[in-house]
Order: C-alpha cells, then sequence, then structure tokens
C-alpha cells in the first residue's frame, strides 16, 4: 500500500493557489481535467512499428504499479493512429495534481499544435484534500517533507513509478522513444531534475519550471549540492525558468533542506555535469527577462535560464492568470510552454543512450 501522509506547506501562498485553482479547475472545459478511463492496448515496437490506441483528445490511462492501479491523465493530438510521437511529462507543484498542472501549463494546446503528448500524473504523498482530483506532491529522493521527515520505505517510489508510467504510455501511444521529455513546476520540478538525475537513459531533456535541481541540498551545508546525488550516466540537455523575486523557491536558495542551494549554483552544476564549454552568455529578452545559456556541451546537450526580473512562484505565460495567487508576479513577455518545446524539438535520445 503507498504511504499517504497528511501534509502542511508551511508557504501561506501555496494554500491561497490551491482554494483559488480550485475554482479555476471547477471552471475549465471538459477538455482540461480528466475523461473517462482508457484501457491500454496496444503496443510500441521501439519505434518500428506501432498502432496507437489511446483516443485524441484528454482521457485517462489505468496505470498499474506496486499492487495498485492509477489513473493518469493524457492528451493525444489529433495524428494517424501509426505516427508515432514524442511524449512529454508534465508534473504538478507541491499540494496540486495532474488536473491543475494541465491548467497551468496549457501543454495540451501546445501539443495539439506541434504534434506530441502530454502526460499528467498525479503525486502520492497526501495534503489535506481541498482541489477536485485532490492535493498531492511527490517523493523527491532523500529530500524532506515540510514535516522535516524523509518519505519511508513504504512510499511510493516515483522515479520507477514514472517510468513506468512512459511505459504505459508507450504502449498505448505510439511513442517515440528517442523524445520523450519532463517538465514540472515547483516540487514537479524537482521531481523532473531528479528523472534526469537518474534516468538519463529515458528523457531526452528536461524544463523545470521555478525548480531546477542538480541532485539534494547538502545536509552539513545546505548551499551546495550533496555529492554523488545527481551522477547521470548521459548528459541531459536542460532549459529552466525562475524569477528572481520567487517566495517558495527562492532564487538566491535558503536554509530549507527541501530547497537550499540557488538556482545559479544547480545551472551552473548541470553546465559541468554536460561538460559545457562555453558560457554562461547572457542575453536580454525583454525588460524581465534575460536568457543565460552554456552550449558547446556533450552530445549537444546544452543548459539554458530564463531569468525573469522581480519574477513570482508561477509559470511564464501561463494560461490563467498566476499574478493573483500570492504567488507573485507572471511574465508575458515569453511563454514557458512554447519555449520548452521548442528547446525539447533540437534534442533527441541516441539509440546507445536508451534503456
Amino acid at each position: 500500500m503507498s504511504f499517504r501522509s497528511s501534509l502542511r506547506w508551511g508557504v501561506g501562498a501555496a494554500v491561497t493557489f490551491a482554494a483559488v485553482t480550485a475554482a479555476t479547475l471547477t471552471a475549465l472545459p471538459a477538455s482540461a481535467v480528466p475523461a473517462a478511463d482508457t484501457a491500454p492496448g496496444g503496443s510500441d515496437d521501439r519505434g518500428v512499428s506501432c498502432s496507437r490506441t489511446l483516443p485524441a483528445g484528454t482521457s485517462n490511462l489505468a496505470v498499474a504499479f506496486d499492487g495498485e492501479t492509477f489513473q493518469v491523465r493524457v492528451h493525444v493530438p489529433e495524428t494517424k493512429a501509426h505516427r508515432s510521437l514524442p511524449l512529454v511529462l508534465d508534473l504538478h507543484g507541491s499540494n496540486n495534481n495532474g488536473g491543475l498542472q494541465a491548467s497551468v501549463s496549457g501543454l495540451d494546446a501546445v501539443a495539439d499544435a506541434e504534434g506530441f503528448i502530454v502526460v499528467e500524473p498525479t503525486g502520492d504523498l497526501a495534503f489535506p484534500a481541498t482541489l477536485p482530483g485532490g492535493n498531492w506532491a511527490w517523493n523527491v529522493p532523500g529530500v524532506p517533507l515540510t514535516s522535516g521527515d524523509v518519505p519511508g520505505a513504504d512510499a511510493r517510489d516515483d522515479l520507477v513509478y514514472l517510468t513506468t508510467v512512459v511505459d504505459a504510455v508507450d504502449a498505448a501511444g505510439c511513442v517515440d522513444d528517442a523524445r520523450v521529455y519532463a517538465t514540472g513546476y515547483s516540487g514537479g520540478g524537482r521531481m523532473a531534475s531528479a528523472l534526469a538525475c537518474a534516468e538519463s537513459d529515458v528523457f531526452a531533456a528536461i524544463a523545470p519550471v521555478d525548480g531546477l535541481r542538480a541532485g539534494r541540498a547538502d545536509a552539513t551545508d545546505l548551499a551546495t549540492i550533496e555529492a554523488g546525488t545527481c551522477d547521470p550516466e548521459n548528459p541531459v540537455p536542460v532549459i529552466a525558468f525562475h524569477g528572481t523575486a520567487d517566495p517558495v523557491n527562492p532564487y538566491d536558495g535558503n536554509a530549507d533542506p527541501r530547497w537550499g542551494y540557488s538556482v545559479d549554483v544547480a545551472t551552473a552544476a548541470w553546465a559541468d555535469i554536460n561538460g559545457c564549454r562555453r558560457g554562461p552568455v547572457s542575453t536580454t529578452v525583454s525588460d524581465e527577462v534575460t536568457k543565460i545559456a552554456w552550449s558547446k556541451c556533450e552530445n549537444g546537450a546544452d543548459v539554458v535560464l530564463y531569468q525573469v526580473a522581480g519574477g513570482g512562484h508561477t509559470w511564464p505565460g501561463s494560461p490563467i492568470d498566476m499574478n493573483a495567487f500570492g504567488m507573485g508576479s507572471m511574465t508575458t513577455d515569453i511563454s514557458a510552454s512554447q519555449l520548452m518545446w521548442d528547446f525539447f524539438e533540437q534534442h533527441a535520445l541516441a539509440a546507445e543512450h536508451r534503456s
């Protein structure tokens, strides 16, 4: 049985976000919330031959894991059933769920326009329920909960669970195995970062929003990264987005072991992991946004950060007005969802690096 811990998030803004977005989610069109269950039925012969059994549009896919079955939100664009598609795993922040994350990222619309599958699973660490679909968090390896305790051995192993989700969508969705990506907001960004550290043979690139990490903070010096906690087998291209006035995951870091070191330390660490030989190079995108990039990296695994001056704990260009949630300012100068897809399109996992 999965570990379902009752948690409290110590940041009042997060509670406001959950409360406000409950009303937002309720008001969303039917295409933006989980639909009727869909059972998997086809198979993907690792890109050689496949036939998609997932329906176009939004549905739920039942995923069996560790003796339980979890309903996973999947959105598929209208296209030929035998055409293999990229997959983007889109992970919600703490105290939220997959259906809500779909409204935050707006990736359904990008998926329809660009031709990829987007998947929004839900965490298994429970907050007091207020949202349709419940309030949940991810089990990021070795990272404590608000209580200060690390989830026990009976907690769902979300590294394994999320790769199982990818496999299940692959089996039913005719997925291009060279083009599987992960993004996430806040705690979902931390989880996406952990996937890159541990599953570089599955994910071709990641795009954390307000949550980039390169391993957990060192308990003896939270301003640094604990050695050995992010050692991917392959370089992983990274694009990240973060506001300099983020009140939840502060840009300059904090003394909370769930966060710790700064975003600058995280991006520099990924540039080092990926063997980047050039950077950081800063480019002004707008009055609010600066692009900071490292290039000439191993296997083309570039590292890019969009730094939002005065930006809060928000998803740049979200289709919902995140300025109203008590999480700080949201820029509309860029669309994180479109920029991450443009970045993902440039990166595929080489055959020799796949699991």
